[in-house]
Protein backbone atom coordinates (compact mmCIF):
# COMPACT_ATOMS: atom_id res chain seq x y z
CA UNK A 1 0.00 0.00 0.00
CA UNK A 2 1.25 3.48 -0.97
CA UNK A 3 1.66 6.33 1.63
CA UNK A 4 -0.97 7.96 -0.82
CA UNK A 5 -3.60 5.13 -0.60
CA UNK A 6 -2.82 4.53 3.42
CA UNK A 7 -3.35 8.64 4.33
CA UNK A 8 -7.17 9.15 5.42
CA UNK A 9 -9.48 11.22 3.58
CA UNK A 10 -10.30 14.61 3.92
CA UNK A 11 -12.95 15.15 6.16
CA UNK A 12 -16.27 16.72 3.53
CA UNK A 13 -16.29 20.09 3.84
CA UNK A 14 -20.10 21.11 4.55
CA UNK A 15 -22.42 23.33 2.74
CA UNK A 16 -22.02 26.85 3.36
CA UNK A 17 -25.08 28.33 5.16
CA UNK A 18 -26.58 30.91 2.99
CA UNK A 19 -27.53 33.80 5.50
CA UNK A 20 -28.12 36.89 2.76
CA UNK A 21 -30.93 35.00 0.88
CA UNK A 22 -32.71 33.77 4.04
CA UNK A 23 -32.92 37.30 5.38
CA UNK A 24 -33.51 38.69 2.34
CA UNK A 25 -36.44 36.00 1.23
CA UNK A 26 -39.87 37.91 2.53
CA UNK A 27 -41.44 34.67 3.41
CA UNK A 28 -38.56 34.36 6.73
CA UNK A 29 -40.77 35.69 8.91
CA UNK A 30 -39.24 34.13 11.87
CA UNK A 31 -35.55 33.53 12.66
CA UNK A 32 -34.93 31.87 16.40
CA UNK A 33 -30.78 31.39 17.53
CA UNK A 34 -30.82 28.68 19.92
CA UNK A 35 -27.96 26.49 21.65
CA UNK A 36 -26.63 25.94 25.03
CA UNK A 37 -25.62 28.80 26.95
CA UNK A 38 -22.27 31.14 26.33
CA UNK A 39 -22.12 30.27 22.93
CA UNK A 40 -22.97 33.62 21.24
CA UNK A 41 -26.59 33.58 20.81
CA UNK A 42 -27.08 37.25 21.70
CA UNK A 43 -24.62 38.54 19.78
CA UNK A 44 -26.02 36.32 16.46
CA UNK A 45 -29.31 37.48 17.14
CA UNK A 46 -28.34 41.23 17.36
CA UNK A 47 -26.02 40.61 14.16
CA UNK A 48 -28.43 38.94 11.75
CA UNK A 49 -31.34 41.60 13.01
CA UNK A 50 -28.70 44.62 11.90
CA UNK A 51 -28.05 42.48 8.64
CA UNK A 52 -31.34 42.34 7.96
CA UNK A 53 -32.51 45.89 8.70
CA UNK A 54 -29.91 47.15 6.49
CA UNK A 55 -31.09 44.85 3.59
CA UNK A 56 -34.71 46.66 3.91
CA UNK A 57 -36.01 43.92 6.27
CA UNK A 58 -38.31 45.76 9.21
CA UNK A 59 -36.84 43.92 12.24
CA UNK A 60 -37.31 43.43 15.99
CA UNK A 61 -34.84 41.55 17.98
CA UNK A 62 -36.25 39.56 21.08
CA UNK A 63 -33.69 39.06 23.79
CA UNK A 64 -33.59 37.02 27.11
CA UNK A 65 -30.56 38.08 27.89
CA UNK A 66 -29.36 38.81 31.52
CA UNK A 67 -26.06 40.78 30.68
CA UNK A 68 -27.72 43.54 28.99
CA UNK A 69 -24.99 43.27 25.94
CA UNK A 70 -27.69 44.01 23.69
CA UNK A 71 -28.52 47.73 24.74
CA UNK A 72 -24.97 48.30 25.12
CA UNK A 73 -23.68 47.45 21.79
CA UNK A 74 -27.15 49.30 19.79
CA UNK A 75 -26.45 52.43 21.32
CA UNK A 76 -29.53 52.25 23.54
CA UNK A 77 -29.88 52.63 27.11
CA UNK A 78 -31.82 50.13 28.31
CA UNK A 79 -34.37 47.81 26.72
CA UNK A 80 -37.74 46.04 28.39
CA UNK A 81 -40.58 44.33 27.35
CA UNK A 82 -41.22 47.16 24.65
CA UNK A 83 -39.72 47.20 21.25
CA UNK A 84 -37.57 50.35 20.66
CA UNK A 85 -36.16 51.65 17.52
CA UNK A 86 -32.23 51.40 17.14
CA UNK A 87 -30.67 54.29 16.18
CA UNK A 88 -28.66 54.63 12.99
CA UNK A 89 -29.55 51.34 12.00
CA UNK A 90 -31.70 50.15 8.45
CA UNK A 91 -32.60 53.85 7.53
CA UNK A 92 -30.90 53.80 4.04
CA UNK A 93 -31.72 50.70 2.46
CA UNK A 94 -35.55 51.87 4.22
CA UNK A 95 -35.40 49.18 7.05
CA UNK A 96 -35.84 49.49 10.66
CA UNK A 97 -34.13 47.68 13.88
CA UNK A 98 -36.32 47.40 17.00
CA UNK A 99 -35.28 45.83 19.99
CA UNK A 100 -36.56 44.53 23.34
CA UNK A 101 -35.55 42.28 26.45
CA UNK A 102 -38.14 39.86 27.74
CA UNK A 103 -39.39 40.80 30.86
CA UNK A 104 -40.73 37.66 32.03
CA UNK A 105 -43.26 38.70 34.99
CA UNK A 106 -44.97 41.75 32.88
CA UNK A 107 -45.68 39.64 30.09
CA UNK A 108 -47.28 37.13 32.55
CA UNK A 109 -49.09 40.50 33.76
CA UNK A 110 -50.41 41.51 30.33
CA UNK A 111 -52.06 38.36 29.80
CA UNK A 112 -53.60 38.77 33.17
CA UNK A 113 -54.90 41.94 32.11
CA UNK A 114 -55.60 40.49 28.75
CA UNK A 115 -57.94 37.60 29.44
CA UNK A 116 -59.80 38.74 33.28
CA UNK A 117 -62.00 41.28 34.07
CA UNK A 118 -60.43 44.32 35.63
CA UNK A 119 -61.06 43.16 39.18
CA UNK A 120 -60.65 39.41 38.62
CA UNK A 121 -56.71 40.74 37.15
CA UNK A 122 -56.38 42.98 40.68
CA UNK A 123 -57.15 39.70 42.23
CA UNK A 124 -54.69 37.70 40.69
CA UNK A 125 -52.07 40.36 40.21
CA UNK A 126 -51.64 41.01 44.21
CA UNK A 127 -51.95 37.29 45.04
CA UNK A 128 -48.33 36.36 46.50
CA UNK A 129 -48.76 32.81 44.74
CA UNK A 130 -48.95 34.03 41.42
CA UNK A 131 -46.27 36.64 42.35
CA UNK A 132 -43.56 33.93 42.91
CA UNK A 133 -45.30 32.00 39.81
CA UNK A 134 -44.65 34.81 37.72
CA UNK A 135 -41.42 35.68 38.69
CA UNK A 136 -39.14 32.09 39.65
CA UNK A 137 -41.32 29.31 38.21
CA UNK A 138 -39.43 26.05 36.34
CA UNK A 139 -40.23 27.22 33.00
CA UNK A 140 -41.99 30.61 33.33
CA UNK A 141 -39.56 32.85 31.22
CA UNK A 142 -39.36 30.16 28.88
CA UNK A 143 -43.11 30.02 28.14
CA UNK A 144 -43.05 33.37 28.20
CA UNK A 145 -40.48 34.23 25.89
CA UNK A 146 -43.06 32.01 23.35
CA UNK A 147 -45.98 34.05 24.51
CA UNK A 148 -44.41 37.50 23.27
CA UNK A 149 -42.77 35.87 20.41
CA UNK A 150 -46.60 35.13 19.63
CA UNK A 151 -48.21 38.59 20.97
CA UNK A 152 -45.19 40.06 18.32
CA UNK A 153 -46.41 37.94 15.36
CA UNK A 154 -49.80 38.70 15.83
CA UNK A 155 -49.63 42.22 15.85
CA UNK A 156 -47.67 42.00 11.89
CA UNK A 157 -45.87 45.72 12.36
CA UNK A 158 -42.60 43.77 11.67
CA UNK A 159 -41.84 41.57 8.85
CA UNK A 160 -39.14 39.66 10.73
CA UNK A 161 -38.36 38.38 14.11
CA UNK A 162 -35.48 37.29 15.32
CA UNK A 163 -35.17 35.43 18.84
CA UNK A 164 -32.17 34.97 21.53
CA UNK A 165 -33.55 31.86 23.07
CA UNK A 166 -33.25 31.92 27.29
CA UNK A 167 -29.63 31.15 28.24
CA UNK A 168 -30.80 28.06 29.49
CA UNK A 169 -28.90 24.68 31.61
CA UNK A 170 -30.47 22.72 28.66
CA UNK A 171 -30.72 24.40 25.25
CA UNK A 172 -34.02 22.35 24.61
CA UNK A 173 -35.97 23.94 27.38
CA UNK A 174 -37.55 26.63 24.89
CA UNK A 175 -39.03 23.88 22.99
CA UNK A 176 -40.23 21.68 26.21
CA UNK A 177 -40.81 24.33 29.07
CA UNK A 178 -44.39 25.69 27.40
CA UNK A 179 -45.62 22.07 27.32
CA UNK A 180 -44.35 21.69 31.11
CA UNK A 181 -46.14 24.90 31.84
CA UNK A 182 -48.89 23.88 30.49
CA UNK A 183 -48.85 20.55 31.89
CA UNK A 184 -48.49 21.91 35.36
CA UNK A 185 -51.56 24.23 34.93
CA UNK A 186 -53.69 21.34 33.18
CA UNK A 187 -52.85 18.72 36.19
CA UNK A 188 -54.37 17.09 38.72
CA UNK A 189 -53.33 19.53 41.44
CA UNK A 190 -54.79 22.10 39.84
CA UNK A 191 -57.85 20.52 38.88
CA UNK A 192 -58.52 19.45 42.43
CA UNK A 193 -57.18 22.86 43.93
CA UNK A 194 -60.16 24.33 41.13
CA UNK A 195 -62.52 21.81 42.17
CA UNK A 196 -64.07 23.59 45.79
CA UNK A 197 -64.31 26.96 43.64
CA UNK A 198 -66.18 24.89 40.31
CA UNK A 199 -68.96 23.38 42.91
CA UNK A 200 -69.03 26.89 44.84
CA UNK A 201 -71.31 27.63 48.07
CA UNK A 202 -71.97 25.60 50.84
CA UNK A 203 -71.55 22.30 48.80
CA UNK A 204 -67.65 23.31 47.74
CA UNK A 205 -67.12 24.37 51.43
CA UNK A 206 -68.01 21.06 52.38
CA UNK A 207 -66.30 19.13 49.44
CA UNK A 208 -62.96 21.18 50.44
CA UNK A 209 -63.74 20.12 54.45
CA UNK A 210 -64.43 16.31 53.73
CA UNK A 211 -63.43 15.56 50.50
CA UNK A 212 -60.06 17.23 50.15
CA UNK A 213 -59.31 17.02 53.71
CA UNK A 214 -56.60 14.38 53.49
CA UNK A 215 -55.55 16.37 50.69
CA UNK A 216 -55.32 19.96 52.17
CA UNK A 217 -53.92 18.44 55.56
CA UNK A 218 -50.97 17.13 53.55
CA UNK A 219 -50.28 19.95 51.50
CA UNK A 220 -50.41 22.44 54.91
CA UNK A 221 -47.66 20.77 56.42
CA UNK A 222 -45.37 20.74 53.64
CA UNK A 223 -46.48 24.30 52.02
CA UNK A 224 -47.42 25.86 55.43
CA UNK A 225 -51.52 26.76 55.56
CA UNK A 226 -51.14 30.49 54.09
CA UNK A 227 -49.29 29.10 51.24
CA UNK A 228 -51.90 26.88 50.34
CA UNK A 229 -54.85 29.10 50.71
CA UNK A 230 -53.07 31.78 48.50
CA UNK A 231 -52.33 28.66 45.78
CA UNK A 232 -56.80 28.15 45.55
CA UNK A 233 -57.10 31.91 45.99
CA UNK A 234 -54.92 32.13 42.92
CA UNK A 235 -56.65 29.13 41.47
CA UNK A 236 -59.97 30.19 42.18
CA UNK A 237 -59.30 33.46 40.40
CA UNK A 238 -57.90 32.13 37.33
CA UNK A 239 -60.14 29.16 36.50
CA UNK A 240 -60.93 31.01 33.01
CA UNK A 241 -57.66 31.41 31.78
CA UNK A 242 -55.77 27.99 32.18
CA UNK A 243 -56.81 26.62 29.02
CA UNK A 244 -55.89 29.83 27.15
CA UNK A 245 -52.51 29.10 28.57
CA UNK A 246 -52.15 25.89 26.70
CA UNK A 247 -54.02 27.32 23.51
CA UNK A 248 -51.91 29.86 23.01
CA UNK A 249 -48.62 27.55 24.18
CA UNK A 250 -49.60 25.05 21.51
CA UNK A 251 -50.62 28.19 18.46
CA UNK A 252 -46.96 28.89 19.06
CA UNK A 253 -45.75 25.66 18.71
CA UNK A 254 -47.15 25.36 15.30
CA UNK A 255 -45.83 28.87 14.43
CA UNK A 256 -42.28 27.55 14.66
CA UNK A 257 -42.67 24.65 12.67
CA UNK A 258 -44.90 26.61 9.78
CA UNK A 259 -42.83 27.51 6.79
CA UNK A 260 -41.47 31.51 7.22
CA UNK A 261 -39.66 30.06 10.52
CA UNK A 262 -35.87 29.24 10.73
CA UNK A 263 -34.35 27.82 13.37
CA UNK A 264 -30.39 28.67 13.93
CA UNK A 265 -28.35 26.15 16.04
CA UNK A 266 -25.62 28.14 17.88
CA UNK A 267 -22.28 26.71 19.08
CA UNK A 268 -18.40 27.34 19.74
CA UNK A 269 -15.83 25.04 17.90
CA UNK A 270 -16.04 23.25 21.63
CA UNK A 271 -16.66 19.00 22.34
CA UNK A 272 -19.66 19.97 24.80
CA UNK A 273 -20.87 23.00 23.09
CA UNK A 274 -21.22 21.02 19.76
CA UNK A 275 -22.14 17.97 21.55
CA UNK A 276 -25.18 19.85 22.48
CA UNK A 277 -25.93 21.73 19.31
CA UNK A 278 -26.16 18.03 17.61
CA UNK A 279 -28.54 17.15 20.49
CA UNK A 280 -30.44 19.99 19.07
CA UNK A 281 -30.32 19.07 15.86
CA UNK A 282 -31.39 15.85 16.03
CA UNK A 283 -34.62 17.26 18.43
CA UNK A 284 -35.82 19.72 15.97
CA UNK A 285 -35.74 17.13 13.22
CA UNK A 286 -37.91 14.57 15.39
CA UNK A 287 -39.66 17.66 15.97
CA UNK A 288 -40.16 18.72 12.91
CA UNK A 289 -38.79 22.10 12.93
CA UNK A 290 -37.37 24.07 10.59
CA UNK A 291 -33.44 23.84 10.75
CA UNK A 292 -31.70 26.82 8.55
CA UNK A 293 -28.19 25.42 9.98
CA UNK A 294 -25.15 25.89 12.08
CA UNK A 295 -23.22 28.91 13.48
CA UNK A 296 -20.16 28.49 14.96
CA UNK A 297 -18.51 31.60 16.98
CA UNK A 298 -15.41 32.43 17.77
CA UNK A 299 -12.79 30.21 15.47
CA UNK A 300 -9.72 30.79 15.56
CA UNK A 301 -7.55 31.32 12.37
CA UNK A 302 -3.58 31.93 11.28
CA UNK A 303 -2.94 33.98 8.44
CA UNK A 304 0.62 31.52 8.84
CA UNK A 305 -1.16 27.61 8.39
CA UNK A 306 1.67 26.90 6.15
CA UNK A 307 3.80 26.52 9.34
CA UNK A 308 3.24 23.54 11.36
CA UNK A 309 2.67 22.94 15.03
CA UNK A 310 5.90 20.28 15.08
CA UNK A 311 7.99 22.65 12.53
CA UNK A 312 7.59 25.65 14.75
CA UNK A 313 8.32 23.60 17.87
CA UNK A 314 11.18 22.28 16.00
CA UNK A 315 12.69 25.70 15.02
CA UNK A 316 12.03 27.06 18.86
CA UNK A 317 14.43 24.49 20.19
CA UNK A 318 17.20 24.83 17.53
CA UNK A 319 16.72 28.49 18.40
CA UNK A 320 17.15 27.70 22.28
CA UNK A 321 19.93 25.28 21.85
CA UNK A 322 22.32 27.81 19.95
CA UNK A 323 21.27 30.15 22.63
CA UNK A 324 22.39 28.23 25.23
CA UNK A 325 25.83 27.58 23.61
CA UNK A 326 25.83 31.25 23.20
CA UNK A 327 26.04 31.94 26.56
CA UNK A 328 29.65 31.09 26.95
CA UNK A 329 30.84 34.55 25.78
CA UNK A 330 27.32 36.02 24.13
CA UNK A 331 29.31 35.86 20.40
CA UNK A 332 30.11 31.98 19.81
CA UNK A 333 27.57 30.17 17.32
CA UNK A 334 26.94 26.45 17.18
CA UNK A 335 28.81 25.11 14.69
CA UNK A 336 31.32 28.67 14.51
CA UNK A 337 35.14 29.30 15.23
CA UNK A 338 35.73 28.30 18.72
CA UNK A 339 33.86 24.90 18.11
CA UNK A 340 35.91 23.44 15.02
CA UNK A 341 39.62 21.89 14.97
CA UNK A 342 42.30 23.90 13.26
CA UNK A 343 42.43 20.49 10.55
CA UNK A 344 38.56 20.83 10.35
CA UNK A 345 37.02 22.59 7.10
CA UNK A 346 36.13 26.01 7.61
CA UNK A 347 32.53 26.10 8.47
CA UNK A 348 29.83 27.69 5.56
CA UNK A 349 29.42 31.28 6.78
CA UNK A 350 25.69 31.58 8.55
CA UNK A 351 23.80 34.65 10.23
CA UNK A 352 24.37 35.25 13.77
CA UNK A 353 20.83 35.61 15.88
CA UNK A 354 21.39 37.72 18.69
CA UNK A 355 20.11 36.23 21.94
CA UNK A 356 17.43 38.42 22.95
CA UNK A 357 16.33 38.35 19.13
CA UNK A 358 16.51 34.62 19.64
CA UNK A 359 15.16 34.38 22.52
CA UNK A 360 11.76 36.67 21.05
CA UNK A 361 12.05 34.06 18.11
CA UNK A 362 11.65 31.32 20.26
CA UNK A 363 8.55 32.53 21.97
CA UNK A 364 6.77 34.03 18.84
CA UNK A 365 7.33 30.10 17.60
CA UNK A 366 5.64 28.60 20.54
CA UNK A 367 2.71 30.95 20.64
CA UNK A 368 2.05 30.28 16.93
CA UNK A 369 2.76 26.35 17.53
CA UNK A 370 0.00 26.74 20.03
CA UNK A 371 -2.53 28.56 17.87
CA UNK A 372 -1.85 25.84 14.92
CA UNK A 373 -2.88 23.43 17.71
CA UNK A 374 -6.02 25.09 19.00
CA UNK A 375 -7.06 25.46 15.13
CA UNK A 376 -6.71 21.51 14.53
CA UNK A 377 -8.89 20.62 18.13
CA UNK A 378 -11.75 22.92 16.74
CA UNK A 379 -10.94 21.48 13.14
CA UNK A 380 -11.38 17.66 14.35
CA UNK A 381 -14.26 18.52 17.10
CA UNK A 382 -15.97 20.68 13.37
CA UNK A 383 -15.54 17.12 11.50
CA UNK A 384 -16.79 15.09 13.71
CA UNK A 385 -20.17 17.06 13.70
CA UNK A 386 -20.49 17.32 9.93
CA UNK A 387 -19.66 13.67 9.40
CA UNK A 388 -22.56 13.01 11.96
CA UNK A 389 -24.83 15.81 10.09
CA UNK A 390 -23.64 16.56 7.08
CA UNK A 391 -26.47 18.03 5.24
CA UNK A 392 -26.61 20.64 7.85
CA UNK A 393 -25.04 24.25 6.34
CA UNK A 394 -22.31 25.49 8.28
CA UNK A 395 -21.66 29.08 8.89
CA UNK A 396 -18.18 30.73 10.89
CA UNK A 397 -17.48 33.32 12.63
CA UNK A 398 -13.85 34.01 13.29
CA UNK A 399 -12.85 35.10 17.36
CA UNK A 400 -12.57 38.68 17.59
CA UNK A 401 -9.54 40.40 19.50
CA UNK A 402 -12.60 42.62 21.54
CA UNK A 403 -15.66 42.15 22.76
CA UNK A 404 -18.90 43.28 20.92
CA UNK A 405 -19.65 46.92 21.75
CA UNK A 406 -21.00 48.76 19.07
CA UNK A 407 -23.07 48.58 15.77
CA UNK A 408 -19.90 48.52 13.71
CA UNK A 409 -18.78 45.11 15.52
CA UNK A 410 -22.14 43.73 15.11
CA UNK A 411 -22.09 44.89 11.59
CA UNK A 412 -18.31 42.81 10.72
CA UNK A 413 -20.60 39.98 12.29
CA UNK A 414 -22.95 39.87 10.37
CA UNK A 415 -20.68 40.03 7.19
CA UNK A 416 -18.63 37.32 8.37
CA UNK A 417 -22.21 35.31 8.78
CA UNK A 418 -22.51 35.98 5.28
CA UNK A 419 -19.64 35.05 3.81
CA UNK A 420 -19.24 31.68 2.89
CA UNK A 421 -16.28 29.95 4.84
CA UNK A 422 -12.87 28.96 4.23
CA UNK A 423 -11.66 26.04 5.28
CA UNK A 424 -8.15 27.05 7.87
Amino acid sequence: MTAAEAAPEPAAVPRALEVDPLLDDPATRIVVCCGAGGVGKTTTAAALGLRAAERGRKVVVLTIDPARRLAQSMGIEELDNTPRRVPGAGTDAGGELHAMMLDMKRTFDEIVEAHADPERARAILANPFYQSLSAGFAGTQEYMAMEKLGQLRARDEWDLIVVDTPPSRSALDFLDAPKRLGSFLDGRLIRALMAPAKVGGRAGMKFLNVGMSMMTGTLGKLLGGQLLRDVQTFVAAMDTMFGGFRTRADATYRLLQAPGTAFLVVAAPERDALREAAYFVERLAAEDMPLEGLVLNRVHGSAATGLSAERALAAAENLDGARMVDQGDGQTRVGGPAATSPEAPAPEPTTEVPPADAELTAGLLRLHAERMQVLARERRTRDRFTELHPDVPLAEVPALAADVHDLTTLRAIGAHLATPRQDR
